[in-house]
């Protein structure tokens, strides 16, 4: 009697109590700093044996862009069997999980939606809500036009993340137009498949970043944000949790030290000043905040930059 063949496996969700939870996959830790990072494909999956198994990021947004090859794919509770050109678009806290051919080319962009959020990019958190309101596939056919454009915005991301130093803009403004581009694509495509209530959370989470964005130099309490979101303050709190490991209001504070970081090193004015833009009515406030934030008062901080800066 012939034995059975074993089946091939198939990416599919952990079966252990828990999903690990990467910022890069097979990297333990959350990062330190909000995250912008592209590399190739086969330069990590070919040191897990063209396989990734199920994990999730918490508080990133992902985008895997496969230009050539097939993959097997994961998104939460839905399997995906497709080949380039396509791109498999992975909100926060969703489970996924791939499957390479060795002969796959192409990217995957991670990024902290705050950092594309951030300032006053048109269009970009709407961008991100539409693009990211679920996991879904995106393909575009051979001949459409978007497809060179999106194809040399991925060489030119890649490029620039790979030679950029840390203070450089460039990779922030290829990663807005890429996941604006991403977003027109995704209308074009259709809208994005029905998710139950728990499943919507990254849409809800994305819906948060963004709003944070406006209104964070506002002084908002937490309940506000809530309010907009049609939550409850210890529903928010716990979605916040739930996707970065902090509370609401330690975003909040973590955003307002991060501005007032940038704002010491690049305007020359003084910190009572950049205090009041900041929202702080009181400037000495400002600075006990900053320290229990940095460890620095605002003027030491000032100073150790000018020093490394030369």
């Amino acid at each position: 009697m012939t034995a059975a063949l074993p089946s091939p496996r198939r990416p599919a969700r952990s079966r252990s109590s828990a999903l690990p939870a990467f910022a890069l996959y097979g990297e333990a830790g959350a990062p330190s700093a909000p995250l912008l990072h592209v590399e190739s494909i086969h330069s990590r999956s070919r040191l897990y044996d063209w396989e990734i198994d199920a994990h999730v990021h918490q508080g990133l947004h992902q985008v895997l862009w496969l230009r050539e090859g097939t993959v097997e794919a994961s998104l939460d509770e839905s399997r995906i069997t497709g080949e380039g050109p396509m791109a498999l678009v992975i909100p926060p806290n969703v489970a996924h999980a791939f499957r390479f051919s060795r002969n796959c080319d192409g990217y995957v962009f991670t990024v902290n939606a705050t950092l594309l959020a951030e300032g006053e990019a048109a269009g970009v958190g709407n961008a991100l809500q539409t693009l990211f309101a679920a996991p879904r596939a995106l393909a575009p056919a051979a001949d459409a036009p978007e497809l060179p454009r999106l194809q040399a915005l991925f060489d030119a991301l890649y490029a620039e993340h790979e030679a950029s130093s840390d203070d450089s803009p460039v990779p922030r403004w290829l990663a807005r137009a890429l996941v604006w581009r991403l977003a027109q694509l995704g209308r074009r495509d259709g809208q994005p498949p029905r998710r139950d209530a728990a499943a919507a959370q990254p849409s809800l989470y994305t819906r948060w970043v963004v709003l944070m964005e406006s209104h964070y130099r506002e002084h908002w309490p937490v309940s506000r944000y809530a309010e907009r979101l049609g939550l409850s303050t210890e529903r928010l709190n716990r979605m916040v949790r739930a996707e970065t490991g902090h509370n609401a209001q330690a975003l909040l504070h973590a955003r307002l030290a991060r501005e007032a970081c940038r704002r010491l090193v690049h305007v020359a004015a003084p910190v009572s000043r950049l205090a009041f833009e900041l929202g702080f009515e009181d400037p000495a406030y400002f600075c006990r905040f900053f320290k229990r934030q940095t460890g620095l008062s605002p003027t030491d901080y000032r100073r150790q930059a000018q020093q490394a800066a030369g």
